[in-house]
């Protein structure tokens, strides 16, 4: 844990045999806590291999803006090209037994109008004999063989019926499993096509053309094309005191001594359990673009700012409510109340004054 001090100024310091007295001073003070990081595009994402192949064509380059599912990879991919092209065919055959000039189901609807049609004669014929016996102008023979006849082809177009939209539903079926096959061939053929996932910029490619790739491997890294991000990591014993939009000064491998003005976004409520810390996320408020990503920063977030405190250095607190004090020639604890709290200085609210001689331990 870091914290920053705005500026210094010299106490008034003399030595004696128990340690170096000071008395407090007046300044400003900052308490900041240390968090470290690197910098990261918005909406950083990996892109990740589906399948195993050889990188056949590479669409991009590094620094290219690219639109949501923009084409950066084809992998090999004949077998997969080749199952997709026997689905599709598949596919179009059933839809042409189901057509109106099919074949097989215009056979069926022919034995189907043929049996309905030699009904609806043997029906009227049954039923004009039948009314005829009933005047006593047919006999009862003539009128059991119409009826024979009548119900044979009753039966026959129930058959043909049944025949034809069973043969219907097959068909209908084997459409949809037909259609079922061809999207999986088209799933598994898409995914020798690696496309990007949202608007942005290639940052990075892993791979070339000719090299091999696995199924899950990472090739290609892409974000958004001017937005940063900085990904801090602040210390479990200080996440309490980070709050949303709270001022960040950092500083990065890339820019040097230049300071940066930024603010706390996100704070993620895990602990990463590895470093025992706390992801938090700050935006730059300067205007000028970033143009670098994953540089390493330090930062320093802005807890409070106290204008013109009372300040005791850090060295002379023997406790966290205690300070050694000279008071008649003696050196004595007495209690004090403290506020904001840095690397090198205690903010005193209560306890002692300007007028205390404070005394360092163990500093002659």
């Amino acid at each position: 844990m870091k914290k920053l001090a705005l500026s210094v100024i010299p106490l008034l310091i003399s030595c004696s045999r128990s340690g170096t007295s000071v008395n407090p001073v007046r300044k400003d003070i900052i308490e900041t806590v240390y968090a470290s990081g690197k910098i990261i595009p918005e909406n950083e994402y990996h892109v990740y291999a589906l399948t195993n192949g050889t990188v056949k064509e590479k669409l991009v380059e590094e620094g290219d803006p690219v639109l949501a599912g923009a084409v950066l990879y084809r992998i090999s991919n004949a077998a997969p090209l080749a199952r997709l092209d026997a689905a599709k065919t598949l596919v179009q055959q059933t839809q042409e037994n189901l057509s109106a000039q099919s074949r097989v189901l215009n056979d069926a609807r022919f034995n189907l109008e043929s049996a309905g049609a030699k009904f609806k004669n043997d029906s009227l014929n049954y039923f004009r004999l039948k009314n005829l016996l009933d005047q006593n102008a047919a006999s009862k023979s003539t009128v059991d063989n119409a009826y024979t006849l009548y119900t044979i082809s009753l039966n026959q177009k129930k058959s043909a019926e049944e025949k034809y939209y069973a043969m219907q539903n097959e068909l209908n079926l084997a459409l949809k499993n037909a259609k079922g096959q061809e999207a999986t061939a088209q799933m598994d053929a898409d995914n020798y096509t690696i496309k990007s996932e949202y608007e942005g910029i290639v940052y990075q490619l892993m791979k070339e053309e000719g090299e091999a790739v696995r199924a899950g491997e990472i090739v290609a890294l892409l974000g958004e094309k001017s937005r940063r991000v900085i990904k801090l990591s602040v210390d479990q014993q200080d996440i309490d005191k980070v709050k949303k939009g709270q001022e960040v000064l950092l500083r990065s491998d890339v820019s040097g001594n230049t300071i940066f003005h930024a603010t706390i976004q996100r704070i993620y409520p895990v602990m990463n359990e590895i470093d025992q810390t706390f992801r938090v996320d700050a935006v730059f408020k300067d205007a000028m673009e970033q143009p670098y990503v994953h540089s390493s920063v330090e930062a320093n977030i802005i807890i409070q700012e106290k204008k013109n405190a009372l300040v005791i250095p850090r060295a002379a607190m023997v406790a966290e409510d205690s300070a050694q004090v000279k008071r008649d020639g003696k050196v004595k604890n007495v209690f004090v109340k403290t506020g904001v709290r840095t690397l090198d200085d205690v903010e005193i609210l209560s306890g002692i004054d300007e007028s205390t001689e404070v005394v360092i331990p163990g500093q002659k």
